[in-house]
């Protein structure tokens, strides 16, 4: 029997650290806020059609009562309804989390495979370790989410869609925080124009 609960206590272990990979790999690339990222639950993930339900957040705040300080885990919605939103799977993080979907509770949070939520900045301490583990450069973890969007423009996906993925209720959003044409775009950008006056 001890043999028995060693092995499952040892498969819900490899679960958990697969799960968290494969939420830094994929999920977190596009979604990012660590806040919406860590109220995920099974039910968010929509393998069929091959996304991801964005509707929550969660975030511990500081209160005051009788003059004590003290923290509360708060759930709440998205701010803005454009935040609430489907993002598309890639194929690679489909396939990881396939499997793992078949055989976990839908209830549970993705990241602690349990009913009880990693907080944000449990997460991001988790993130940290495992940039490190991989020998990348300390990059912050709402850097996931610039190169994410710049990754896109620069794949010349339009810009409309990457604000959408992004959650911003306005494209100039986007526009202003990702679209930097350098000098290389501006070349381009003559050359396309005096093209089309020939």
């Amino acid at each position: 029997m001890t043999t028995f609960v060693n092995a499952s206590i040892a498969f819900a272990s490899f679960v958990r650290q697969q799960i968290r990979w494969s939420v830094c790999h994929g999920i977190t690339w596009s979604v990012s806020p660590k806040y919406t990222v860590c109220a995920l639950t099974w039910e968010n993930i929509d393998i069929d059609k091959g996304v991801i339900h964005i509707n929550k957040t969660i975030q511990r705040i500081y209160l005051i009562e009788d003059g004590i300080r003290k923290t509360e885990l708060i759930f709440d919605t998205p701010k803005t309804n454009s935040s609430i939103r489907y993002i598309p799977m890639s194929e690679d993080l489909l396939k990881m989390l396939k499997p793992i979907k078949k055989v976990v509770n839908n209830t549970f949070y993705i990241l602690s495979n349990d009913s009880k939520p990693i907080e944000p900045r449990t997460y991001s301490s988790f993130y940290k370790s495992f940039m490190k583990s991989l020998g990348m450069p300390d990059l912050k973890f709402h850097g996931l989410r610039h190169s994410f969007a710049t990754r896109c423009i620069e794949s010349n996906c339009d810009y409309k869609t990457v604000s959408s993925l992004l959650g911003h209720s306005n494209i100039n959003t986007t526009l202003n925080l990702y679209v930097h044409p350098n000098l290389e775009h501006k070349k381009k950008c003559i050359e396309q124009m005096f093209k089309a006056l020939k």
